[in-house]
């Protein structure tokens, strides 16, 4: 089976760190870096960095970005020398790492006050709370992917843009899929620097206001939808310790059983046409997206909107 890019990737900064061309302590590439060096999406390059972070290579330091880990026996940077150092941005950056390494459930201000090495009432003089924290930490992990300089001259590539940028941020930090609903979306000005981008991009449509709505919405609502899958794989593996492949590889005797039945001839033919499945989020991600844009490109291009109730 072909090595996914992203794979490769964290390979090659391993092989690096193996080789001592990367040493403990030395920032690795950025994700636009790893983007541009590897022509491959910013969600890829994501993917890599978070793979590695996983396997405990690399880790995210405040100020300074991602760098090569330190082994248990060498001495790590100190969080903060005092309280007097810290900075709402400092306190906000720490507790994206906390998520990103254990899942937002296993963020508390206690937790991060740890992490900084200050008292934990220290952290109210910055946030209000861990609500204020929230909206904080995805707002900053969106702001990571920023959006271009200008505003592209059709509605098609502003939509993918903003999309894409969400999936890359999602890809970097899992726990924001699962945050908000799109019923009450988190009140986040990167987020709603993005809904902008969206408005513009469909100002000359002709659509309605409430159609205009309706379909940044649904793209908003579909990257969401598809990323919150990586964080429910994270927390099932580690809850269970058995990968998404292994899991499927158990479900041999249902999925005998469903061709022994004869009651889904369509699904087994299917299954037999497919043979080996590797589900790729990214490349789902990428199918959906495509299909999605190209539905609304008939209502978008010749101005239909209005309530189909």
């Amino acid at each position: 089976m072909t090595t996914p890019p992203h794979a490769r990737i964290a390979a090659d900064i391993k092989r690096r760190v193996a080789e001592g061309r990367l040493r403990p302590g030395d920032r690795v590439p950025s994700t636009r870096q790893l983007a541009r060096d590897w022509n491959v999406a910013l969600a890829t390059a994501a993917k890599a960095l978070t793979l590695l972070a996983r396997e405990g290579v690399v880790v995210a330091e405040p100020r300074v970005g991602t760098v090569v880990a330190r082994g248990r026996g060498q001495k790590a940077r100190p969080a903060a020398s005092s309280e007097h150092d810290l900075t709402r941005q400092r306190v906000v950056r720490a507790a994206v790492e906390l998520a990103d390494a254990d899942g937002l459930a296993e963020l508390t201000m206690r937790a991060l006050a740890d992490r900084l090495g200050v008292a934990t009432m220290s952290l109210y003089r910055h946030v209000g709370g861990k609500d204020d924290l929230v909206v904080l930490m995805v707002d900053a992990g969106i702001a990571e992917f920023a959006l271009p300089g200008g505003q592209p001259d059709d509605w098609r590539t502003g939509l993918e843009t903003i999309a894409r940028l969400q999936w890359a941020a999602y890809r970097a930090h899992p726990w924001m899929a699962g945050l908000s609903s799109i019923t009450r979306p988190v009140p986040s000005p990167a987020l709603l620097r993005h809904t902008e981008w969206a408005m513009r991009a469909l100002a000359g449509s002709g659509l309605d206001a409430e159609t205009r709505m309706y379909v940044q919405i649904t793209l908003y609502g579909y990257v969401q939808g598809v990323a919150a899958n990586i964080e429910k794989e994270r927390r099932a593996q580690a809850a269970t310790g058995v990968t998404a492949d292994e899991w499927m590889d158990e479900q041999g005797d249902e999925l005998r059983w469903i061709g022994e039945s004869r009651n889904y001839p369509a699904f087994v033919q299917l299954l037999d046409d497919l043979g080996e499945f590797d589900l790729d989020l990214d490349r789902l991600f990428e199918f959906g997206l495509g299909a999605l844009l190209d539905g609304l490109t008939p209502m978008i291009e010749h101005g239909r909107g209005g309530n189909r109730r």
